[in-house]
C-alpha cells in the first residue's frame, strides 16, 4: 500500500497531467479553427490592398501568416471562442501588412561615413551617362557579341577595347568581372604549375580577408617570396630565377604604405631583369588611375600607361576604384599575351555581363572627352572645397534640426575624409561633418536611429559623438529623412 505522501504525488501527477490534456485540447481547437490556406487566399483576392499580386505570393504570406497564429495558437494567445470567419479575417489583415513592409534586400542609403569609395556601401557612383548605358542594355537586345558589319559573331571585349587601348596606350585589353579576377586568370595563364616571384614587402591582403597567396594557390601558381618586408633588391629577384620560374609579379601595395627604411625595385628595373632572363612581367595596380590624379590636387598615384611604357607585359587594376565605373577587373598588356588570356577556359567564368559592359564603356567614354571630371561622381567629390562643403553643412544642420527634437545638439566641424577601398590610404582629405550628440543617446544609438532613417543615413562615430561627413554629400536636401524611429530610441534611453 502506498504511504500518505506517495498517494499525494500521485495524486499531484494525475492533476497535472489532467490539467496538461486539457490545455493541449484547448490548442488543439484553436489550430483546428484556423482557416486552411486556399480559404485565405481566396479572401485575399477580395481584398482591394492585395490586388495585383500573384497568387503564389500570397500564397507565401498566408503560410507566414498561418505561421504566426501557430505560434500565438501554442502560446495560448489566441480565444478558443473565436471563429473561423474571425481568424479568417485577422489572417486576411496579417497578410496585408506582411505584404505592405515586404521591401527589397537592397536600400539607397546616405554615404556620410567620409569614406568615398565604401566597398560596403557598393564603391564608385556611376555617371549618369553609364546609368543610362545599363538601363538601355537591361530594356533592350543588344549587339553584345555581334558585328552589325559583318553579320556574325562578335567579341564582348570589343565594346570596350578600343577605348581602353587609347587610354592606357596598351597594344589590347580584356575585361574580367572584378581586380582578384584579373590577377587570378593572369597567373593561371601564365604561371599554372610554376613559380611567379614576388617581393615579401608586396604579399598584400585586401578587404574580406582575401590574400594574394591565397589568389595564387587557387590559380595553381608556386609562390616564391623574395627579399624582406621593408626592403627588396634586384639581386633578391636575380638569385631566385630558375627554370621554373614563369612571372616576375609587382603588386601596389594599395592599402597600406611601408616608410623609414625601405628599399624596392621599380618597375622599369624588373622589367630589365625580366628581359635578361626572358621572363614576363605582371602587375596588378589595384585601384588603377588613368589619369594623373595630382593636377586635381590629390596625392599622385602610378598611372596605367606610364606602367605600360615602362615595359610590363600585363597591367591588372580595377574599375569601380579611381576609375569611377562599374565593378570590374581591366586587364591591358602586349597583344600576345591578351589573347593568351582570352583563349583560356577560366576567362568564360570570369568574364563581364552586358550591363557591367554598358557601363564601363560609357565611363570610358567620358574619359576621351573634356568633361570626364565634373561627369565623374568620384572624381567630382575628391575634388570639393571646403567652402562648397561647409555651405552644404550649414543648410544640412538647419534641415535636421527641423526634423529633430530639442535635446539634439548639432554643430558642423572640421573634419577629415577618406578615398576608401585601398586608394590612396595615407591621403586624407579635409571635409566638414555635422557633429551630433544627445544628452540621452550614446553615440551608437545615434548611429542606429540614422541607420533606421528612411532613406538609411550611414555615418561614422567619433570621440564619443556621431558624424555626418559632408564630402560625398553634393545636396543638403537628401538629408531631409524619414526619422519616425528616433522618438521611440529617446523614449527607450
Amino acid at each position: 500500500m502506498p504511504s500518505a505522501s506517495e498517494k499525494l504525488i500521485i495524486a499531484s501527477v494525475a492533476s497535472k497531467k489532467a490539467k496538461d490534456s486539457a490545455l493541449d485540447d484547448a490548442e488543439q481547437r484553436r489550430l483546428r479553427a484556423l482557416p486552411p490556406i486556399d480559404l485565405c487566399l481566396k479572401a485575399a483576392a477580395e481584398e482591394n490592398r492585395l490586388r495585383g499580386l500573384s497568387r503564389d505570393y500570397l500564397r507565401k504570406l498566408a503560410r507566414e501568416a498561418q505561421a504566426e497564429f501557430r505560434a500565438e495558437a501554442s502560446a495560448r494567445k489566441i480565444s478558443t471562442d473565436a471563429t473561423r470567419e474571425q481568424l479568417l479575417e485577422l489572417i486576411v489583415g496579417r497578410i496585408v501588412i506582411l505584404a505592405e513592409s515586404d521591401e527589397p534586400t537592397l536600400h539607397p542609403v546616405i554615404n556620410a561615413t567620409g569614406v568615398v569609395l565604401h566597398t560596403n556601401l557598393g564603391r564608385a557612383l556611376l555617371a549618369e551617362s553609364a546609368i543610362e548605358a545599363v538601363a538601355l542594355a537591361a530594356r533592350s537586345a543588344i549587339n553584345l557579341e555581334y558585328d552589325l558589319l559583318s553579320g556574325v559573331r562578335g567579341d564582348r571585349d570589343s565594346i570596350v577595347e578600343n577605348e581602353l587601348r587609347e587610354l592606357t596606350g596598351a597594344e589590347a585589353a580584356t575585361v574580367v568581372n572584378n581586380n582578384a579576377a584579373a590577377v587570378l586568370l593572369t597567373l593561371n595563364t601564365f604561371a599554372a604549375g610554376r613559380e611567379v616571384i614576388v617581393s615579401r614587402g608586396e604579399l598584400i591582403e585586401i578587404g574580406g580577408s582575401f590574400r594574394l597567396p591565397d589568389v595564387m594557390a587557387h590559380s595553381g601558381a608556386r609562390l616564391k617570396e623574395v627579399g624582406t618586408t621593408n626592403r627588396t633588391h634586384p639581386r633578391d629577384y636575380e638569385q631566385a630565377i630558375g627554370p621554373e620560374t614563369a612571372l616576375l609579379l609587382k603588386v601596389h601595395p594599395s592599402n597600406y604604405r611601408i616608410l623609414g627604411f625601405t628599399h624596392e625595385v621599380g618597375l622599369a628595373e624588373l622589367v630589365e631583369i625580366g628581359r635578361a632572363h626572358r621572363v614576363e612581367v605582371a602587375e596588378d595596380l589595384g585601384a588603377g588611375a588613368v589619369i594623373d590624379l595630382s593636377m586635381y590636387g590629390l596625392p599622385r598615384e602610378p598611372v596605367v600607361r606610364e606602367r605600360i611604357a615602362a615595359g610590363a607585359g600585363i597591367v591588372t587594376f580595377s574599375a569601380d576604384k579611381l576609375l569611377g565605373g562599374p565593378q570590374a577587373g581591366i586587364i591591358v598588356g602586349r597583344r600576345e599575351l591578351i589573347e593568351q588570356l582570352r583563349s583560356n577556359p577560366l576567362k568564360r567564368a570570369l568574364r563581364c555581363d552586358k550591363l557591367t559592359l554598358a557601363a564601363l564603356a560609357a565611363t570610358l567614354r567620358l574619359y576621351l572627352r573634356d568633361n570626364f571630371a565634373d561627369a565623374l561622381p568620384t572624381l567630382r567629390v575628391l575634388r570639393r572645397n571646403t567652402a562648397e562643403i561647409e555651405a552644404v553643412g550649414t543648410r544640412g544642420c538647419e534641415i535636421l534640426k527641423e526634423r529633430l527634437d530639442r535635446d539634439f545638439h548639432l554643430e558642423l566641424v572640421i573634419a577629415h575624409s577618406e578615398i576608401g577601398s585601398g586608394a590612396l590610404p595615407t591621403a586624407s582629405l579635409e571635409t566638414r561633418a555635422i557633429r551630433i550628440t544627445h544628452p540621452r543617446l550614446s553615440a551608437d544609438a545615434l548611429a542606429a536611429m540614422f541607420r533606421h532613417a528612411r532613406p538609411a543615413v550611414i555615418g561614422r562615430v567619433s570621440e564619443g559623438a556621431f558624424l555626418l561627413d559632408l564630402r560625398t554629400i553634393e545636396e543638403p536636401a537628401v538629408l531631409a529623412v524619414n526619422f519616425s524611429v528616433a522618438s521611440q530610441l529617446v523614449r527607450r534611453a
